[in-house]
């Protein structure tokens, strides 16, 4: 399978449209359903981060102060990620972040996005919750760091997609649930999914990785 980077952001707010900014940035690289790098670094946004954001991940203004510029840490993402594609949990949120802070650098950010919110809501109808930490528990995935400090989260969400295209391999038979298949998994309606598992099942490795065949 190809090489796919899951990304977390920590931040002070929920949306980069509302002045918001990162604070923290980590990513993993994953291959062949394994970890093969991580980049990790706090950043300096200029911008006050609030209490009980503090209170949530831990990330006081004094770290941030002495963190590098945001600037230098997004260009050097940029560099370690390359063209990879991406994966992250609730991916709408760390997308809006990537492109806001990587436009505020200069830098494009070209990736396409998977979601493993959406990937568990598709194939884990059963779980109590589609949180990133529930999910960790229900599958008894290790955690290796605090909640809410971005290179635990997405050490953790890199975990869960490898449970998915594991599960995807073993249970569903996809031969290549590659990135662009998660792609077109997350975007499957619930009520089609057996159709779309098995038409991916049977088509050649050029039809599944998007589950579509003429």
């Amino acid at each position: 399978m190809s090489r796919i980077a899951v990304i977390d952001f920590e931040t002070t707010g929920i949306s980069p449209s509302q002045g918001d900014r990162a604070t923290e940035v980590a990513i993993v690289l994953t291959e062949n359903g394994r970890t093969v790098d991580r980049f990790q670094s706090l950043m300096n946004a200029g911008l006050y981060i609030p209490p009980f954001i503090t209170q949530l991940t831990g990330i006081t203004n004094a770290m941030v102060r002495a963190a590098p510029p945001a600037s230098a840490v997004m260009a050097e993402a940029a560099r370690f990620v390359g063209d990879t594609p991406m994966v992250a949990h609730n991916a709408s949120f760390d997308r809006r972040y990537w492109v806001a802070e990587l436009a505020l650098t200069g830098v494009p950010a070209p990736q396409p996005f998977a979601c493993t919110v959406l990937l568990s809501r598709r194939l884990y109808p059963e779980a109590p919750s589609h949180k990133l930490g529930h999910l960790v528990d229900f599958f008894q995935l290790p955690r290796t760091g605090r909640a809410h400090r971005a290179l635990a989260d997405a050490e953790m969400a890199a975990e869960l997609l490898q449970r998915i295209q594991h599960d995807l391999r073993t249970r569903h038979g996809v031969a290549e649930p590659d990135h662009r298949f998660l792609c077109s998994l997350q975007a499957c309606a619930r009520a089609t999914l057996p159709k779309f598992l098995a038409r991916a099942t049977a088509a050649p490795p050029s039809c599944a990785a998007t589950g579509v065949c003429p």
